[in-house]
């Protein structure tokens, strides 16, 4: 087929300039790698380089003179001076991920950077999205807690992040084991009802930690989406960790707490999100638990005591609330025989010990331990070290 000569040219100028558009897209883009790599700045040193020059572009156009002024010498040397090769490496790898499908890099200047991260102290320079990006327009709620979980607070964190995923509110956590993976999953569970969930990571976006959470990490790549402050092939350290928890809670609009020992990474979220304004919620357990310890702690300061999910929907003032309460509720009797209704009523929600238990129950050790085998393979009860047994929710 042939063109007229006026249709040709204006397509070819079209396709130039869009050519023209990307080049210089990425162009940009390189820029702002660039001054995330340069040796000496940090987040608080970009963030005054270009509040005083604008985009990265210009800081690297700017005289070495006049960056003296607002840097000390070693960081304007630095931003005058090449990058060295491997450097320079990374940027192109960076950018090619970047063109890859599901992937995107955020500057703190791009229309899609998250409004909530805007708003605290210390936004990211840069934020490497892996997944759904509009998942971070939506409202979220992040859960934490302790990565060496009960039974019970893994039970509890799926169980509240799957309804109120269900209700609208995204879930986001560290990808970590214990209450994050729980959190991941339970709002996967949901994802057919419209949940959703966000992982932030402390590594680079293309390195899984941990390792035990590969399929875990592969599934919200799908479904969900992962993000990083991180450049790529950055690997676990463990002062990355607490940081990117500010991001955590920064996207949320409050903070769940569900197990959290007295010293806790959780307790650094939580005090994060009160400083960023954000609300801090913490579900209470037993006075005889470790990972009770850090949930009182934060509900003598002021966190909200929750029982169920529809505390929080009904706190945040969030709507649709399709909530239901999560924990042991006098209903699960219901559900068992009489005698082990008997047993777990002889209980309670502390652990016992089981001569304990033979005091309160009135059963000789031998039917005990049957039915105490029972409910712990119905998942009613768990075991703890030193002949210890406690019911679950």
């Amino acid at each position: 087929m042939r063109y007229k000569s006026g249709t040709w040219l204006a397509r070819r100028n079209e396709e130039q300039m869009t050519l023209a558009s990307e080049a210089s897209a990425e162009d940009e883009l390189a820029s702002w790698l660039r001054l995330q790599l340069t040796e000496g700045v940090g987040a608080q040193t970009a963030r005054k380089l270009l509040g005083t020059f604008g985009l990265p572009k210009n800081i690297f156009d700017a005289s070495i003179s006049l960056m003296r002024g607002i840097v000390p010498e070693r960081v304007a040397q630095a931003l005058s001076t090449p990058l060295p090769d491997e450097q320079r490496d990374l940027i192109s790898r960076s950018l090619a991920w970047a063109n890859q499908a599901g992937n995107r890099i955020l500057t703190l200047a791009d229309a899609d950077y998250p409004p909530s991260l805007l708003d605290i102290s210390d936004p990211p320079l840069l934020l490497y999205v892996k997944g759904r990006l509009e998942l971070l327009e939506r409202p979220m709620l992040a859960v934490v807690g302790s990565r060496n979980a009960t039974t019970q607070g893994m039970t509890n964190a799926e169980k509240f992040s799957h309804t109120l995923s269900e209700a609208g509110l995204t879930i986001v956590s560290g990808l970590a084991l214990g209450i994050d993976t729980a959190a991941h999953q339970g709002a996967l569970n949901a994802v057919l009802n419209g949940g959703s969930t966000v992982a932030v990571i402390g590594t680079g976006s293309d390195i899984v930690y941990p390792a035990r959470n590969r399929n875990l990490a592969h599934r919200i790549a799908e479904e969900g989406c992962i993000v990083s402050e991180y450049p790529l092939g950055t690997p676990a350290i463990s002062s990355n960790f607490p940081r990117r928890n500010r991001i955590i809670s920064g996207l949320a609009r409050g903070v769940l707490v569900v197990e959290a020992a007295a010293q806790s990474g959780s307790l650094i979220t939580a005090r994060m999100a009160a400083d960023q304004g954000r609300d801090v919620f913490a579900i209470p357990g037993s006075i005889h638990s470790p990972l009770a310890k850090g949930c009182h702690q934060l509900i003598k300061q002021g966190a909200k005591l929750v029982e169920s999910a529809q505390d929080i929907l009904e706190e945040l003032a969030f709507h649709p609330i399709t909530a239901r309460s999560e924990l042991p509720s006098s209903e699960l009797l219901n559900q068992v025989d009489e005698p082990t209704s008997e047993l777990l009523q002889a209980m309670g929600f502390d652990p016992i010990h089981f001569d304990e238990l033979i005091q309160r129950s009135s059963v000789d050790p031998g039917s005990l331990h049957t039915a105490l085998l029972q409910l712990e393979l119905e998942g009613k009860i768990e075991r703890l070290p030193g002949e210890l047994y406690r019911r679950l929710g």
